[in-house]
């Protein structure tokens, strides 16, 4: 590969878009250290703040997506719009990219879309197994699409799509060797099974409620509780490490560790979550958040559930939280299974496979 290659990674608002991004660009780096690097996303958004802490430059855009309800936001969006594609351009023309990838969020939109008019090659990486219409509209002038469900010929077209799964944390691939070292990192009692909640890095709120209403009863069950609340949230239910066995956080620094130690994980079905779960291999409760566009979660939840693969309560079905989780935590026999079927659908070269595609690109 030629020197000096520049590289665009714009994607953000949640952990399941910066991260997969974060994940390309080490890998690109590790193989290019050449390479210049620089990432785009939406100003006031997670990314300005997680992305220089991977030791990466950003730019942010003003940018936002429709809200579904008629606000004030909503008239500012053609303004957002407008301004987002003149600053693309601006980042386009003064950093000159051989190539740009969007990993999804607000910005990815506006970068790839102006990057594309301008002719230069262009990566879609969708993480869902329905995509939003932003994608959809980009797949057309896009020159890859990196997916990771089947099916997806439906949206795209096909001769784009490259099947490669979602970015993981590679450290998440050795947890097996790690419940030692995890059972004394959360000082944990061996004696006693372990559920890890993971309600998304900003928190969950039906999901928190939900630990908050059962939290009794699991200390009864003799259920140890490692609580990722939110940062969102986090004051509210610390409140909680006071009961036996049950520790809050508002984030959860050590994934590794924190996969290693559980026996049952509850989980909303963002798209790097299930990717992630998939290699960790151990018994999933999906709690899909409805708030999302075009209800994506509940979609990436079935085409795990469709495959024996982890099991599925709904928000509107969370009365029956008590026995869905008694049948699991106690019939090791679907505990199995549950483990069997998820990690069947793990691809775990999922970075090292986009960046092939990357790197091909680059060089043609």
């Amino acid at each position: 590969m030629k020197q000096s290659i520049n590289i665009i990674l714009s994607g953000g608002g949640t952990g399941g878009h910066i991260y997969p991004a974060v994940s390309i660009a080490n890998e690109l780096k590790e193989k290019h250290p050449e390479a210049n690097f620089l990432f785009v996303g939406a100003k006031d958004k997670m990314e300005m703040e997680k992305v220089p802490q991977a030791g990466y430059k950003i730019e942010g855009l003003w940018v936002a997506g429709l809200q579904r309800r008629l606000t004030l936001d909503n008239l500012a969006f053609p303004f957002k719009l407008i301004s987002s594609l003149w600053k693309a351009h601006q980042i386009i023309k003064k950093f000159k990219p051989n190539v740009v990838v969007g990993t999804g969020g607000f910005a990815s939109g506006p970068t790839l879309y102006v990057a594309s008019l301008k002719g230069v090659k262009t990566v879609i990486q969708e993480q869902n197994s329905y995509p939003g219409i932003t994608n959809k509209l980009l797949s057309k002038k896009a020159d890859a699409i990196c997916v990771a469900y089947d099916n997806l010929e439906h949206f795209f077209p096909q001769s784009k799509i490259i099947k490669t799964g979602n970015p993981v944390r590679q450290d998440l691939l050795t947890i097996d060797q790690k419940r030692a070292e995890s059972m004394a990192f959360f000082n944990l009692d061996t004696a006693k099974k372990t559920l890890v909640v993971i309600g998304g890095s900003l928190g969950a709120r039906a999901v928190n409620n939900l630990i908050e209403k059962h939290i009794n009863w699991l200390v009864e069950q003799q259920v140890q509780v490692i609580w990722q609340t939110g940062k969102l949230y986090y004051d509210e239910f610390k409140k909680y490490d006071d009961l036996e066995g049950v520790q809050t956080h508002a984030f959860l620094n050590r994934m590794d560790l924190t996969y290693a130690a559980a026996d049952v994980l509850i989980s909303r079905a963002g798209a790097s979550s299930i990717s992630e779960l998939c290699i960790v291999g151990k018994p999933v409760i999906f709690i899909p958040s409805p708030n999302v566009a075009e209800d994506h979660q509940t979609k990436n939840a079935l085409s795990v559930v469709s495959k024996n693969a982890a099991l599925l309560l709904k928000e509107t079905d969370l009365d029956s939280f008590q026995s869905m989780f008694s049948n699991l935590i106690t019939d090791e026999s679907l505990q199995q299974r549950l483990s069997e079927n998820i990690k069947k659908m793990a691809l775990p070269n999922a970075t090292k496979d986009i960046v092939k595609v990357i790197e091909k690109l680059i060089i043609n």
